[in-house]
């Protein structure tokens, strides 16, 4: 008698590698991190070259502007302005005011503002002089730099001035005010530096 032989269970087919085939939530899963990588290979840079041209052209522009100008601007100067050139510009001021030249040999910045008593002693401090170095009826800006950003020192004003000296590459700075008001002293003065 023959005994009935049982069908064997076939294996799976192989693949020419030697692995299983994929099932289909493994396909999806490996094309998703696939996209996944692409994007932030690729998007994240192209993002912030796109955000960096947007910022430089922003800076372009301002600084053209900046450069384009002829006369003072009704604006704080930058922090960085500030620095380079000593002006410590009270936090209290107002009407301020500035305005930049720049050549090979020499750069200035005239600024303008008005401020309180306290104010005027803080700047002097800052500055690197006090009120008591202020000569009355002494304008020391020059004609030349109040011409490039007319300002009149008439004679009939209550002027002082002083001129702040430092050693260089550090800038020199000519300081006018106007006294006529001594609670709200009008401050100008011209940084000059020479690189």
């Amino acid at each position: 008698m023959t005994v009935p032989t049982l069908p064997h269970p076939t294996a799976p087919p192989e693949h020419p590698d030697g692995k299983l085939p994929e099932d289909r939530r493994h396909m999806l899963r490996r094309r998703f991190l696939t996209l996944l990588t692409i994007v932030l290979l690729v998007g994240v840079p192209a993002g912030y070259l796109v955000i960096s041209a947007g910022q430089s052209r922003d800076s372009g522009i301002d600084k053209e502007r900046e450069s384009s100008a002829s006369g003072l601007q009704d604006n704080w100067p930058s922090q960085m302005k500030r620095r380079v050139f000593e002006i410590p510009i009270p936090a209290d001021a107002w009407h301020v005011a500035y305005y930049e030249t720049s050549n090979w040999k020499t750069s200035r910045l005239y600024v303008q503002f008005t401020t309180t008593a306290a104010g005027l002693d803080a700047y002097l401090h800052d500055s690197g002089t006090s009120r008591a170095a202020l000569t009355p009826g002494n304008v020391t800006v020059g004609s030349r730099d109040a011409e490039i950003v007319g300002w009149d020192f008439r004679p009939d004003r209550s002027w002082s001035g002083t001129s702040v000296s430092r050693e260089k590459p550090r800038p020199t700075s000519d300081i006018t005010v106007n006294m006529g008001d001594p609670a709200f002293p009008r401050v100008y003065v011209v940084s000059t530096t020479s690189p």
